[in-house]
C-alpha cells in the first residue's frame, strides 16, 4: 500500500492501493500540459489577488515560484511522481515545497475539474494555430508546384479510368482547395475551443466572488463558459478538433494514394525524392513511397481517435467523470500525427518531379478527347444525346483499329456523321481540349494561373490575420 499523503486524503482512512495509484494516475502523459497548467495558475492567482482573496505579496511569491518550477521543467530538473497522480498536483506540491503555506492558497476557488479543462483548451488552442500554419505552408507549396506545371497535360480520371485531359497544375490546385476547407474548419474549431472553463470549480461554481471575465482576459479567451456544469464536462471541442483532423488526414490519405499510384511503373507520372522513400531488403531495384504510405496508414489512427472520443463521452452524465482522463492520449496523438503528416508533405512536394512524357502519353490513351468531339457535334447543331452516340461509334472505330481519335481520317469521321469537317482536329488535340475549358474553375492554363493568383492573394491575406 502507498503511504504518500494525498491533497484530497482527509476523509480517507486507508492509503491508496499501489496498483490503483498507478492505474488511476495520468502524470505519464498529462505532464505535457505543464506549461499551460502554470500559465493558467498564474492567471488564476492574479485574479484572486484582484478580488482580495490573496495579497500582492502572496501573488508575487506564487508567480515567482511557478516561474521557477517552469524553469525546472525546461531544464529537466523537475521530479515527476506518480504518487501525486497528475500534472496539477505535482506542480502544486512543488510550489508548496518552495514557498510554504502560501502555495496552498493557489487552489482557492478552483478544482482540478475546471483546471484540467482550462489546460486542455490552452494547449489545443496553440496547437490549432500551429496546424493552421502548417496547412498554409503546404498550400503555398502546392501553389508553387501548380504554377510551374500550369500547362503540363495529364489524364484526368473518373473510376480510375482515363476521362478527360487536364493540367497537372489544375490537379494540384484541387488539393489546395481541400486544404483551404481544412484551414477554415481549424479556424472555426478554434472559436469554440477559446472559451474559458476556469472558475466553474468542481461543477457548481464557488462561493468566492471570482472575476471570471478578468481571468478570460488574462488568458486571451473570448469569454468564460456560461454554465459551470457544462464547463467542466464539455469535451466537444476536442471531438470537433479530432473530426477536423480526420478530414485533414482523409485528404492527405487520398493525396497519398495518388502519389503511390503515380510513382508506380504502371503510371510513372512522378518521381519522389529519395529522401522520402526507402528500398527493399531483398529487391535492389525497389524504391518504395514509404512516406505517402505511412500517411495513408496514419489516417486510420486519427479516425480511431475520433470514434474513441465520441464513445468516451456518449454515456457520461453531468458533470465531470474520471472517464475524461482518457481524452488526453488520443487528443495528443491526433495533434502529433496531423502535424507530422502536414510537415512531411510540405517538405516532400516541392521536390516532386513530374514525368511530362509519361503523363502526356497516358492522356493520349483512353480516348480522353471524346467529350470534346461530342461538344463539337453539339455546336454543329446535333442534340447532345445523338452526339454521344456518334462519338461512341467513333471510339469503337478507334478501338477496333487501335487508333486515337485524332488519328482517324476525315472521311471515316464523315461516314459516321456528315457534319464533321476538317476543323474537328482542332478539338481533338490534348492542348485544344484543355484550353477549351477556359472558364472559372476550369483546367485551361489561363484559368489555372487565375486560380493561382487568387490563391496567392488569399494566402497573403490570411498570413496578415494569424
Amino acid at each position: 500500500m502507498s503511504s504518500e499523503p494525498k491533497p484530497w486524503g482527509g476523509r480517507f482512512t486507508q492509503a491508496t492501493d499501489a496498483f490503483v495509484e498507478d492505474f488511476t494516475a495520468s502524470i505519464n502523459f498529462d505532464k505535457r500540459l505543464a506549461y499551460k497548467d502554470i500559465e493558467g495558475s498564474i492567471a488564476h492567482a492574479t485574479m484572486l489577488c484582484k478580488i482580495g482573496v490573496i495579497t500582492e505579496h502572496e501573488l508575487s511569491l506564487i508567480v515567482d515560484g511557478l516561474k521557477t518550477i517552469e524553469g525546472e521543467i525546461t531544464n529537466g530538473q523537475f521530479e515527476w511522481t506518480v504518487k501525486l497522480e497528475d500534472v496539477h498536483m505535482n506542480i502544486e506540491a512543488r510550489l508548496t515545497d518552495r514557498i510554504g503555506e502560501v502555495g496552498k492558497k493557489l487552489h482557492t476557488g478552483r478544482s482540478r475539474n475546471d483546471q484540467v479543462a482550462t489546460d486542455i483548451r490552452l494547449y489545443l488552442r496553440d496547437e490549432l494555430d500551429t496546424i493552421a500554419e502548417l496547412i498554409l505552408k503546404l498550400q503555398n507549396v502546392l501553389v508553387d508546384l501548380a504554377e510551374r506545371e500550369a500547362e503540363t497535360i495529364m489524364p484526368g480520371f473518373t473510376h480510375l479510368q482515363v476521362a478527360q485531359p487536364i493540367t497537372f497544375g489544375h490537379h494540384m490546385m484541387a488539393w489546395y482547395e481541400m486544404l483551404a476547407r481544412d484551414f477554415q474548419r481549424i479556424q472555426d474549431c478554434r472559436k469554440r475551443t477559446n472559451i474559458l472553463p476556469l472558475g466553474a470549480a468542481a461543477l457548481a461554481g464557488t462561493t468566492f466572488p471570482l472575476n471570471r471575465h478578468y481571468s478570460a482576459e488574462l488568458l486571451h479567451f473570448d469569454a468564460p463558459a456560461a454554465n459551470s456544469l457544462d464547463a467542466v464536462s464539455d469535451r466537444d471541442f476536442a471531438i470537433e478538433f479530432t473530426s477536423c483532423a480526420s478530414l485533414i488526414m482523409m485528404h492527405l490519405s487520398r493525396f497519398s494514394e495518388e502519389l503511390i499510384l503515380w510513382t508506380s511503373a504502371q503510371f510513372g507520372f512522378i518521381d519522389l525524392p529519395d529522401a522520402f522513400c526507402t528500398g527493399s531488403s531483398i529487391m535492389p531495384q525497389k524504391k518504395n513511397p514509404d512516406v505517402p504510405e505511412l500517411v495513408r496508414g496514419k489516417s486510420g489512427r486519427v479516425f480511431g481517435h475520433l470514434v474513441g472520443l465520441l464513445t468516451l463521452m456518449k454515456g457520461q452524465p453531468l458533470a465531470y467523470n474520471k472517464d475524461n482522463q482518457e481524452d488526453k492520449e488520443p487528443l495528443f496523438d491526433t495533434v502529433d500525427t496531423v502535424k507530422n503528416c502536414l510537415w512531411a508533405f510540405s517538405d516532400m512536394i516541392p521536390n516532386l518531379q513530374p514525368n511530362h512524357v509519361a503523363m502526356r502519353t497516358s492522356a493520349l490513351k483512353g480516348y480522353a478527347t471524346a467529350t470534346d468531339l461530342a461538344d463539337y457535334l453539339v455546336r454543329k447543331g446535333i442534340p447532345f444525346r445523338d452526339a454521344h452516340e456518334v462519338v461512341g461509334r467513333a471510339v469503337r472505330l478507334g478501338i477496333d483499329s487501335n487508333r486515337d481519335l485524332e488519328e482517324i481520317a476525315l472521311e471515316e469521321f464523315q461516314s459516321i456523321s456528315a457534319v464533321i469537317s476538317q476543323d474537328v482536329y482542332e478539338v481533338l488535340t490534348l492542348e485544344g481540349s484543355v484550353k477549351a475549358r477556359n472558364h472559372f474553375g476550369g483546367t485551361a492554363p489561363d484559368q489555372v494561373r487565375f486560380a493561382i493568383k487568387n490563391a496567392r492573394d488569399h494566402l497573403a491575406f490570411l498570413r496578415l490575420k494569424i
